[in-house]
Protein backbone atom coordinates (compact mmCIF):
# COMPACT_ATOMS: atom_id res chain seq x y z
CA UNK A 1 0.00 0.00 0.00
CA UNK A 2 1.21 3.21 -0.80
CA UNK A 3 0.04 6.87 0.69
CA UNK A 4 0.36 10.00 -0.76
CA UNK A 5 -0.27 13.63 0.55
CA UNK A 6 1.12 17.22 -1.36
CA UNK A 7 1.57 20.14 0.05
CA UNK A 8 -0.58 20.70 3.75
CA UNK A 9 -4.00 21.11 2.03
CA UNK A 10 -6.21 19.81 4.63
CA UNK A 11 -7.66 16.73 2.88
CA UNK A 12 -10.93 15.42 4.05
CA UNK A 13 -11.61 12.55 1.40
CA UNK A 14 -9.64 9.46 0.61
CA UNK A 15 -9.39 7.87 -2.92
CA UNK A 16 -8.53 4.15 -3.78
CA UNK A 17 -7.10 4.08 -6.83
CA UNK A 18 -6.60 0.00 -8.18
CA UNK A 19 -4.47 -0.29 -11.28
CA UNK A 20 -2.01 -2.53 -12.57
CA UNK A 21 -0.76 0.15 -14.67
CA UNK A 22 2.18 3.15 -13.16
CA UNK A 23 1.12 5.47 -15.26
CA UNK A 24 -2.09 5.46 -14.46
CA UNK A 25 -1.31 5.21 -10.58
CA UNK A 26 0.79 8.36 -11.05
CA UNK A 27 -1.60 10.09 -12.85
CA UNK A 28 -4.28 9.80 -10.30
CA UNK A 29 -1.60 10.91 -7.71
CA UNK A 30 -0.94 13.87 -9.84
CA UNK A 31 -4.53 14.96 -10.79
CA UNK A 32 -6.38 14.25 -7.46
CA UNK A 33 -3.92 15.83 -5.39
CA UNK A 34 -6.90 17.56 -2.93
CA UNK A 35 -7.75 14.11 -1.54
CA UNK A 36 -5.71 11.51 0.14
CA UNK A 37 -4.68 8.72 -2.35
CA UNK A 38 -4.12 5.40 -1.37
CA UNK A 39 -2.51 3.04 -4.57
CA UNK A 40 -2.98 -0.54 -5.48
CA UNK A 41 -1.43 -2.92 -7.99
CA UNK A 42 -4.09 -5.21 -7.92
CA UNK A 43 -7.71 -6.26 -6.89
CA UNK A 44 -6.33 -8.23 -4.03
CA UNK A 45 -4.00 -5.84 -3.05
CA UNK A 46 -7.32 -3.44 -3.03
CA UNK A 47 -8.83 -5.63 -0.62
CA UNK A 48 -6.37 -5.76 2.23
CA UNK A 49 -6.19 -2.14 2.04
CA UNK A 50 -10.53 -1.67 2.56
CA UNK A 51 -9.83 -3.99 5.55
CA UNK A 52 -7.99 -1.82 7.49
CA UNK A 53 -8.65 1.74 5.68
CA UNK A 54 -11.44 3.92 5.80
CA UNK A 55 -11.90 5.25 2.01
CA UNK A 56 -14.53 7.20 0.53
CA UNK A 57 -14.09 6.27 -3.33
CA UNK A 58 -12.46 3.23 -5.17
CA UNK A 59 -11.28 3.75 -8.52
CA UNK A 60 -10.74 0.79 -10.44
CA UNK A 61 -9.46 -0.16 -13.92
CA UNK A 62 -11.57 -3.30 -14.94
CA UNK A 63 -8.62 -5.67 -16.84
CA UNK A 64 -6.22 -6.73 -14.20
CA UNK A 65 -4.28 -9.76 -13.40
CA UNK A 66 -5.06 -11.70 -10.00
CA UNK A 67 -8.47 -9.74 -9.10
CA UNK A 68 -10.00 -7.86 -12.08
CA UNK A 69 -12.30 -4.77 -11.29
CA UNK A 70 -15.37 -6.60 -12.01
CA UNK A 71 -14.51 -9.18 -8.93
CA UNK A 72 -13.64 -6.49 -6.91
CA UNK A 73 -16.72 -4.23 -7.58
CA UNK A 74 -18.81 -7.52 -6.40
CA UNK A 75 -16.56 -8.12 -3.25
CA UNK A 76 -16.58 -4.82 -2.14
CA UNK A 77 -20.43 -4.34 -2.27
CA UNK A 78 -20.83 -7.52 -0.44
CA UNK A 79 -19.36 -6.12 2.15
CA UNK A 80 -20.13 -2.50 2.26
CA UNK A 81 -23.22 -1.54 -0.09
CA UNK A 82 -23.12 1.66 0.10
CA UNK A 83 -18.74 1.84 -0.93
CA UNK A 84 -18.86 4.02 -4.15
CA UNK A 85 -16.43 2.46 -6.70
CA UNK A 86 -15.79 3.98 -10.04
CA UNK A 87 -14.88 1.84 -12.96
CA UNK A 88 -11.92 3.24 -15.57
CA UNK A 89 -12.36 0.93 -18.35
CA UNK A 90 -10.94 0.98 -22.19
CA UNK A 91 -13.85 -1.19 -23.37
CA UNK A 92 -17.14 -0.15 -24.55
CA UNK A 93 -18.61 -3.29 -24.17
CA UNK A 94 -21.78 -3.37 -23.15
CA UNK A 95 -22.67 -6.21 -21.54
CA UNK A 96 -19.34 -5.52 -19.08
CA UNK A 97 -20.91 -1.78 -18.48
CA UNK A 98 -24.13 -3.23 -17.96
CA UNK A 99 -22.76 -5.97 -15.39
CA UNK A 100 -21.12 -3.64 -13.77
CA UNK A 101 -24.29 -1.45 -13.22
CA UNK A 102 -26.54 -4.45 -11.86
CA UNK A 103 -23.20 -5.07 -9.06
CA UNK A 104 -23.72 -1.40 -7.94
CA UNK A 105 -20.71 0.67 -10.19
CA UNK A 106 -21.44 4.26 -9.09
CA UNK A 107 -20.00 5.69 -12.34
CA UNK A 108 -17.60 4.46 -15.19
CA UNK A 109 -14.05 6.71 -16.69
CA UNK A 110 -13.15 5.81 -20.11
CA UNK A 111 -9.43 5.35 -21.37
CA UNK A 112 -7.68 6.98 -22.29
CA UNK A 113 -8.16 8.90 -19.28
CA UNK A 114 -9.08 12.71 -19.50
CA UNK A 115 -7.82 14.52 -16.39
CA UNK A 116 -10.90 16.44 -16.70
CA UNK A 117 -13.51 14.12 -16.92
CA UNK A 118 -11.35 11.92 -14.10
CA UNK A 119 -11.26 14.80 -11.75
CA UNK A 120 -14.52 15.83 -12.40
CA UNK A 121 -16.21 12.39 -11.77
CA UNK A 122 -14.36 11.92 -8.31
CA UNK A 123 -15.89 15.02 -7.55
CA UNK A 124 -19.54 14.32 -8.16
CA UNK A 125 -19.42 10.58 -6.37
CA UNK A 126 -17.68 12.52 -3.27
CA UNK A 127 -20.53 14.98 -3.38
CA UNK A 128 -22.91 12.15 -3.92
CA UNK A 129 -21.51 9.78 -1.38
CA UNK A 130 -21.71 12.98 1.27
CA UNK A 131 -25.40 13.16 0.15
CA UNK A 132 -25.93 9.54 1.41
CA UNK A 133 -24.13 9.42 4.29
CA UNK A 134 -26.48 12.61 5.38
CA UNK A 135 -29.22 10.80 4.14
CA UNK A 136 -28.34 7.77 6.40
CA UNK A 137 -27.74 9.75 9.12
CA UNK A 138 -31.71 11.44 9.20
CA UNK A 139 -32.65 7.73 9.15
CA UNK A 140 -30.90 6.29 11.96
CA UNK A 141 -31.61 9.91 14.11
CA UNK A 142 -35.24 9.24 12.88
CA UNK A 143 -35.05 5.95 13.99
CA UNK A 144 -33.28 6.81 17.05
CA UNK A 145 -35.96 9.51 17.86
CA UNK A 146 -38.62 7.26 17.58
CA UNK A 147 -37.06 4.74 19.75
CA UNK A 148 -36.70 7.43 22.40
CA UNK A 149 -39.82 8.48 22.85
CA UNK A 150 -41.52 4.47 22.78
CA UNK A 151 -38.86 3.58 25.17
CA UNK A 152 -39.95 7.06 27.72
CA UNK A 153 -43.67 6.27 27.29
CA UNK A 154 -43.02 2.78 28.43
CA UNK A 155 -40.87 3.91 31.26
CA UNK A 156 -43.04 6.78 32.19
CA UNK A 157 -46.08 4.77 31.85
CA UNK A 158 -45.84 2.11 34.47
CA UNK A 159 -45.42 4.71 37.53
CA UNK A 160 -47.99 7.33 36.10
CA UNK A 161 -50.65 4.23 35.79
CA UNK A 162 -49.77 3.01 39.16
CA UNK A 163 -50.36 6.15 40.75
CA UNK A 164 -53.42 7.47 38.59
CA UNK A 165 -55.28 3.93 39.95
CA UNK A 166 -54.30 4.77 43.48
CA UNK A 167 -55.62 8.43 43.17
CA UNK A 168 -59.12 7.08 41.39
CA UNK A 169 -59.56 4.51 43.50
CA UNK A 170 -59.44 6.92 46.63
CA UNK A 171 -61.99 8.57 44.37
CA UNK A 172 -64.31 6.59 44.17
CA UNK A 173 -64.38 5.16 47.68
CA UNK A 174 -62.90 1.94 46.64
CA UNK A 175 -59.67 2.86 48.72
CA UNK A 176 -59.48 3.81 52.13
CA UNK A 177 -57.40 4.58 55.10
CA UNK A 178 -58.90 1.88 57.02
CA UNK A 179 -58.35 -0.95 54.85
CA UNK A 180 -55.35 -3.15 56.00
CA UNK A 181 -53.77 -2.85 52.69
CA UNK A 182 -53.87 0.60 52.49
CA UNK A 183 -50.42 1.56 54.32
CA UNK A 184 -49.05 -1.10 52.02
CA UNK A 185 -50.77 0.84 48.70
CA UNK A 186 -49.32 4.45 50.00
CA UNK A 187 -45.59 2.86 50.37
CA UNK A 188 -45.82 1.47 46.51
CA UNK A 189 -47.11 5.00 45.41
CA UNK A 190 -44.40 6.77 47.27
CA UNK A 191 -42.20 4.44 45.22
CA UNK A 192 -43.21 5.00 42.21
CA UNK A 193 -43.50 8.67 42.72
CA UNK A 194 -39.73 8.40 43.37
CA UNK A 195 -39.28 6.64 40.32
CA UNK A 196 -41.02 8.95 38.41
CA UNK A 197 -38.78 11.75 39.45
CA UNK A 198 -35.57 10.09 38.95
CA UNK A 199 -36.62 8.99 35.75
CA UNK A 200 -37.37 12.59 34.56
CA UNK A 201 -34.61 13.90 36.41
CA UNK A 202 -32.38 11.39 34.39
CA UNK A 203 -34.15 12.87 30.91
CA UNK A 204 -32.93 16.32 32.13
CA UNK A 205 -29.72 15.20 32.96
CA UNK A 206 -29.32 13.12 29.56
CA UNK A 207 -30.50 16.79 28.17
CA UNK A 208 -28.19 19.17 29.60
CA UNK A 209 -25.01 16.37 29.20
CA UNK A 210 -26.14 15.42 25.49
CA UNK A 211 -27.51 18.30 23.58
CA UNK A 212 -24.54 20.92 23.76
CA UNK A 213 -24.09 22.30 20.54
CA UNK A 214 -21.12 24.50 21.64
CA UNK A 215 -17.52 23.06 21.16
CA UNK A 216 -16.29 20.68 23.90
CA UNK A 217 -14.71 23.27 26.71
CA UNK A 218 -11.83 21.65 28.26
CA UNK A 219 -10.48 22.56 31.18
CA UNK A 220 -7.69 21.51 34.27
CA UNK A 221 -9.41 19.29 37.01
CA UNK A 222 -8.55 17.01 39.49
CA UNK A 223 -10.22 13.47 38.63
CA UNK A 224 -9.83 12.22 42.35
CA UNK A 225 -11.93 15.73 43.13
CA UNK A 226 -14.69 15.05 40.97
CA UNK A 227 -15.24 11.19 41.97
CA UNK A 228 -15.80 12.13 45.25
CA UNK A 229 -18.19 15.18 44.84
CA UNK A 230 -20.30 12.34 42.87
CA UNK A 231 -19.83 9.32 44.95
CA UNK A 232 -21.16 12.23 47.88
CA UNK A 233 -24.08 13.26 45.87
CA UNK A 234 -25.36 9.73 45.66
CA UNK A 235 -24.56 8.50 49.17
CA UNK A 236 -28.04 8.89 49.38
CA UNK A 237 -29.11 6.65 46.95
CA UNK A 238 -26.74 3.82 48.43
CA UNK A 239 -27.77 3.98 51.97
CA UNK A 240 -31.47 4.08 50.85
CA UNK A 241 -30.46 0.50 49.47
CA UNK A 242 -28.66 -0.28 52.07
CA UNK A 243 -25.41 -0.31 50.22
CA UNK A 244 -22.35 0.76 51.37
CA UNK A 245 -20.90 3.28 49.17
CA UNK A 246 -16.70 3.89 50.03
CA UNK A 247 -14.73 6.49 48.41
CA UNK A 248 -11.01 6.22 48.78
CA UNK A 249 -9.65 8.37 45.87
CA UNK A 250 -7.08 10.55 46.94
CA UNK A 251 -7.28 14.25 46.35
CA UNK A 252 -5.64 15.20 44.31
CA UNK A 253 -5.51 12.30 42.53
CA UNK A 254 -2.32 12.98 40.25
CA UNK A 255 0.22 15.83 40.60
CA UNK A 256 -0.78 17.52 37.34
CA UNK A 257 -4.54 17.82 36.54
CA UNK A 258 -6.45 16.11 33.12
CA UNK A 259 -7.99 18.38 30.84
CA UNK A 260 -11.82 17.30 31.23
CA UNK A 261 -14.64 18.80 30.44
CA UNK A 262 -16.59 18.83 34.25
CA UNK A 263 -20.28 18.46 33.28
CA UNK A 264 -19.06 15.22 31.16
CA UNK A 265 -17.08 13.53 33.04
CA UNK A 266 -19.44 13.99 36.21
CA UNK A 267 -22.22 12.18 34.11
CA UNK A 268 -19.74 9.45 33.34
CA UNK A 269 -18.81 8.91 36.73
CA UNK A 270 -22.14 9.38 38.01
CA UNK A 271 -23.74 6.61 35.55
CA UNK A 272 -21.36 4.11 36.15
CA UNK A 273 -22.45 4.97 40.48
CA UNK A 274 -25.47 4.49 39.05
CA UNK A 275 -25.59 1.43 37.71
CA UNK A 276 -23.63 -0.46 40.88
CA UNK A 277 -26.13 1.26 43.03
CA UNK A 278 -28.99 -0.43 40.52
CA UNK A 279 -27.46 -3.70 40.53
CA UNK A 280 -25.79 -4.32 43.87
CA UNK A 281 -27.93 -6.15 46.50
CA UNK A 282 -29.01 -4.63 49.79
CA UNK A 283 -26.24 -4.92 52.04
CA UNK A 284 -23.68 -5.31 49.63
CA UNK A 285 -21.00 -2.98 48.69
CA UNK A 286 -19.21 -0.39 45.96
CA UNK A 287 -15.62 1.01 46.38
CA UNK A 288 -14.27 3.33 44.21
CA UNK A 289 -10.52 4.13 43.84
CA UNK A 290 -7.49 5.97 41.74
CA UNK A 291 -4.54 4.09 40.53
CA UNK A 292 -1.42 6.02 39.03
CA UNK A 293 1.23 4.54 36.81
CA UNK A 294 3.74 5.98 35.22
CA UNK A 295 1.65 6.58 31.76
CA UNK A 296 -1.83 6.33 33.17
CA UNK A 297 -4.73 7.54 35.33
CA UNK A 298 -7.37 5.31 36.49
CA UNK A 299 -10.57 5.70 38.44
CA UNK A 300 -11.94 2.02 39.47
CA UNK A 301 -15.49 1.40 40.49
CA UNK A 302 -16.07 -2.05 42.13
CA UNK A 303 -18.79 -3.68 43.21
CA UNK A 304 -20.71 -6.71 44.59
CA UNK A 305 -23.58 -6.99 42.82
CA UNK A 306 -25.39 -9.55 40.43
CA UNK A 307 -22.43 -8.92 37.77
CA UNK A 308 -23.19 -9.64 33.80
CA UNK A 309 -23.18 -12.42 31.92
CA UNK A 310 -20.27 -12.66 29.40
CA UNK A 311 -22.19 -12.74 26.47
CA UNK A 312 -24.15 -9.89 27.48
CA UNK A 313 -20.85 -7.64 28.22
CA UNK A 314 -20.13 -6.85 23.83
CA UNK A 315 -23.92 -5.11 24.17
CA UNK A 316 -23.81 -2.93 27.06
CA UNK A 317 -22.06 0.36 25.78
CA UNK A 318 -25.40 -0.09 22.70
CA UNK A 319 -27.87 2.57 23.26
CA UNK A 320 -30.94 1.72 24.71
CA UNK A 321 -29.61 -1.92 26.14
CA UNK A 322 -30.03 -2.58 29.29
CA UNK A 323 -28.92 -5.74 31.09
CA UNK A 324 -32.26 -7.42 32.58
CA UNK A 325 -30.85 -10.91 34.67
CA UNK A 326 -34.19 -11.57 36.19
CA UNK A 327 -36.15 -11.32 32.77
CA UNK A 328 -38.75 -9.35 34.47
CA UNK A 329 -38.65 -6.58 31.30
CA UNK A 330 -39.09 -3.66 34.78
CA UNK A 331 -35.10 -2.47 34.88
CA UNK A 332 -35.28 1.19 35.90
CA UNK A 333 -33.92 3.84 33.82
CA UNK A 334 -33.65 4.24 29.73
CA UNK A 335 -30.60 2.47 28.78
CA UNK A 336 -28.28 5.41 27.92
CA UNK A 337 -25.80 6.00 30.92
CA UNK A 338 -22.93 3.73 29.77
CA UNK A 339 -23.06 4.63 26.04
CA UNK A 340 -22.87 8.32 26.90
CA UNK A 341 -20.16 7.59 29.29
CA UNK A 342 -18.03 5.89 27.12
CA UNK A 343 -18.63 8.21 24.36
CA UNK A 344 -18.06 11.35 26.83
CA UNK A 345 -14.81 9.41 27.76
CA UNK A 346 -13.49 8.72 24.42
CA UNK A 347 -14.13 12.59 23.71
CA UNK A 348 -11.98 13.71 26.09
CA UNK A 349 -9.13 10.89 25.16
CA UNK A 350 -9.51 8.53 27.68
CA UNK A 351 -11.05 4.78 27.37
CA UNK A 352 -14.30 3.28 29.70
CA UNK A 353 -13.87 -0.76 30.23
CA UNK A 354 -16.17 -2.69 32.24
CA UNK A 355 -15.18 -6.27 33.76
CA UNK A 356 -17.87 -8.67 34.96
CA UNK A 357 -18.64 -12.44 36.43
CA UNK A 358 -22.20 -13.39 36.97
CA UNK A 359 -22.51 -13.37 40.96
CA UNK A 360 -18.86 -11.98 40.98
CA UNK A 361 -20.01 -8.07 41.00
CA UNK A 362 -18.81 -5.93 37.93
CA UNK A 363 -15.36 -3.53 37.75
CA UNK A 364 -15.89 -0.44 35.63
CA UNK A 365 -12.66 0.97 35.24
CA UNK A 366 -12.19 5.21 33.36
CA UNK A 367 -8.43 5.35 31.83
CA UNK A 368 -6.41 8.79 31.05
CA UNK A 369 -3.13 9.35 29.61
CA UNK A 370 -1.22 10.36 32.43
CA UNK A 371 -0.76 13.90 31.63
CA UNK A 372 2.74 15.91 31.31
Amino acid sequence: MTFFESNNKQKNHTILCVDDEPIIRELCINALDEYHVLLAKDGLEAVKILESEDVDIVLSDVMMPRLDGLELLQRIKEQHTDQAVILMTGYSDKDLILKALQTGADDFINKPINILQLTTTVAKAVEKQKIRKELADLKQTDQLKNDFLGLISHKLKTPATAISLFIQNIAEGVESPNDTNFKQMVAMVQAETVHLEQLIQDLLYFGDATLQKDALALEPIDLGLIADRVAFALQPAALHRQINLDSSVKIPLSPNPLMLNSQRISFAIRALLDNAIKFTPQGGSISMNGEITSEQIKLLIKDTGIGIPQQELPKIFNKFYQVDPENTGQIRGFGLGLYYARDFIRSMGGQLYIESQPEQGTVATIEFPFPN
